[in-house]
């Protein structure tokens, strides 16, 4: 039997989820607990692997404080549909990169700087930095920087 392959809507809609939990510092455990269920039932939403019905989108909307489109923001378009969106999305890789502690870390201490040409100075410094190493070529971000060690 072959293994199924998540849905992108539903990862992207994971990833989204995870996200937004991690921007909240919450754990996984405790989002499970607000939804009744165990950590192991959230990873399974977060990585897509199982599909979250829409009352249960919503529940998790009103815990981390977002409508419930958030998740959906820069979803890729499914094959067939022509109507709606008028901005690209962004690059899977980028949202991928924002639910990485890393990348929400990055994010949110450049969005303190509240200088904007000191900001802009270390984007272009980052942007130098990154352009040194090739661009990614798939949305696996956990190929883009060692893992942190714990312990």
């Amino acid at each position: 039997m072959a293994k199924k392959v998540p849905n992108p809507i539903d990862k992207h809609v994971g990833a989204r989820v995870r996200m937004r939990r991690m921007m909240l510092s919450m754990s996984q455990e405790k989002l499970g607990l607000a939804l009744n269920l165990t950590f192991q039932q959230v990873q399974k939403y977060e990585k897509g692997t199982n599909r979250i019905g829409a009352s249960r989108l919503q529940q998790i909307s009103n815990i981390l404080q977002v409508p419930v489109s958030f998740f959906f923001e820069g979803a890729p378009n499914m094959p067939g549909y022509t109507g709606g969106m008028s901005e690209a999305p962004s690059p899977a890789y980028v949202t991928d990169f924002l639910a990485t502690s890393d990348g929400l870390s990055i994010a949110k201490s450049i969005m303190r700087i509240t200088n904007p040409k000191l900001r802009r100075h270390f984007t272009d410094m980052l942007e130098a930095v990154a352009g040194q190493f090739p661009e990614p070529k798939k949305s696996n971000v956990s190929q883009l920087a060692p893992r942190r060690k714990t312990g």
